[in-house]
């Protein structure tokens, strides 16, 4: 049965509401949310993360695999069983912001175990910190060699601190390579204000978003603006194959968290 299935409300003092897309049926790494890393499920890794952010008041998972539903029992986590049929975790996002009453909605990247509370802390207070647009996300300076990873996409700001563009290409192009440039990586977190996440799902994709395979360079061919937030002392380490869980537990051991 369809519907939400909650467990345990979270833990935050915050307004806006965490919502953490979690797909079964990963195409790369099947079964990926409970995925163990060093000994916990993926997910739970994600949302004792996502529960250390101050500034949201619930974190909820968002499935479509009865699986995870049971998963989200067993370690407290709420969770709502959402349509099989979304093309992307946006959409699965939106269907559980529809039946929510938060002003924000922010989307947690389920593959993300390493994610803060203050990442997210960041992200939120920049969309509050400038009321005129509809969604934020964060930014970081990038490591030595993603410039030309298209694994690791990059971001330009303006001097108000909001998107001019992403790319998977290096960007800025340097012609000059003497020009003084700080390259910016993009991390894969977004606040919306609901309204326009309910909106967002009903536009029509456009040619960079398809090109790049990046989502948020819709809202910037529509002509909405993004802000971004730049944070400093984390390194989030995506999980997409089987041999990231690796990765992941040797960063837990350098934290002393393993």
């Amino acid at each position: 049965m369809k519907g939400r299935e909650r467990a345990q409300a979270g833990a935050g003092s915050g307004t806006a509401v965490g919502v953490i897309p979690a797909r079964f049926a990963s195409s790369r790494f099947p079964g990926k949310p409970l995925a163990k890393i060093a000994g916990l499920p993926m997910l739970e890794r994600v949302v004792e993360g996502a529960r250390r952010a101050t500034s949201l008041r619930d974190v909820v998972v968002a499935t479509d695999d009865p699986r995870v539903v049971d998963a989200c029992r067993d370690f407290g986590a709420p969770v709502f069983l959402t349509s099989a049929d979304h093309p992307t975790g946006t959409d699965r996002i939106a269907e559980v912001a529809a039946s929510l009453s938060d002003a924000i909605i922010v989307n947690v990247q389920g593959d993300e175990p390493l994610i803060e509370g203050f990442v997210i802390d960041a992200v939120v207070d920049a969309l509050h910190s400038d009321p005129e647009v509809p969604m934020a996300t964060a930014v970081r300076e990038a490591e030595p060699g993603a410039e030309q990873d298209p694994n690791r996409v990059k971001a330009v700001l303006d001097r108000r601190g909001r998107a001019l563009w992403f790319s998977r290409s290096p960007l800025p192009y340097r012609r000059d390579r003497s020009a003084p440039c700080t390259i910016l990586e993009h991390v894969g977190l977004y606040a919306y204000r609901r309204e326009f996440l309910l909106r967002f799902v009903t536009l029509v994709p456009t040619p960079a978003e398809r090109a790049e395979s990046l989502e948020q360079l819709r809202a910037l061919e529509h002509g909405f603006a993004i802000r971004a937030a730049k944070v400093d002392g984390w390194r989030g380490i995506s999980v997409d194959v089987p041999d990231d869980v690796a990765r992941v537990e040797a960063r837990l051991v350098e934290l002393g968290r393993c």
